[in-house]
């Protein structure tokens, strides 16, 4: 998928929490958006996602050069962030299986390899309002890279894992994460090493409006 950004810019209430934005996000590559803790990093991912809507400015979407309406925008991508929820009233094949009624995973991926490659054995059917904050950023991260979409957006990717987890994480970029899209928005570097582009979130940030 290919994100044009031509002036781009979002205002809650009197603060412009990012101005001016131009950006041209290209098929196939690896992007990083750094930026201190609450800097905009989050807001410009979901700007990208199309879940916000600028204050200012114009955002077109192209998929396969075609120009792609915002509201077909969710349809070929995944998002992976520490504040979004899962029902945790499911058990984890529940969930495996709620989340594929939305979204295909990726060709050749089916339930038991993806149990397997979450590496949380014993857990099948266990409610997920039982797992661990580490269980649950693996599941997250693992429901958005192993579903069948071009473009892959991360939010603080290594939020609650320990080193093995960040092992982990890395493995199934490595593994599933070519020939797409992938934005990550951190401040912490092993979350984005294999990303080729840089975004400074700082340098469009502008004094609120008086």
């Amino acid at each position: 998928m290919r994100i044009e950004l031509e002036k781009v810019g979002k205002r809650f209430r009197r603060e412009w929490i990012v101005r001016d934005l131009n950006i041209v996000i290209e098929p196939g590559k690896r992007y990083a958006i750094e930026g201190p803790n609450g800097s905009g990093k989050s807001t410009l991912l979901r700007i990208l996602s199309g879940h916000l809507t600028p204050s200012k400015g114009k955002i077109n979407f192209f998929y396969q050069n075609k120009p792609l309406d915002v509201d077909q925008v969710y349809q070929h991508l995944s998002f992976a962030g520490p504040y979004m929820e899962l029902i945790e009233e499911l058990t984890l094949v529940e969930a495996l299986r709620f989340h594929r009624r939305f979204q295909s995973f990726l060709p050749g991926m089916d339930e038991p390899q993806l149990l397997d490659l979450l590496s949380l054995p014993g857990t099948s059917s266990k409610l997920i309002r039982h797992f661990s904050s580490g269980m649950k950023q693996r599941l997250k991260l693992a429901l958005a890279i192993c579903s069948d979409t071009s473009l892959l957006l991360l939010d603080e990717p290594t939020t609650n894992l320990d080193r093995q987890g960040t092992d982990w994480y890395l493995q199934l970029i490595e593994s599933f994460g070519r020939d797409r899209t992938i934005i990550v928005a951190s401040n912490v570097a092993v979350d984005f090493g294999f990303c080729d582009e840089r975004v400074d979130i700082l340098a469009y940030k502008k004094k609120p409006v008086r």
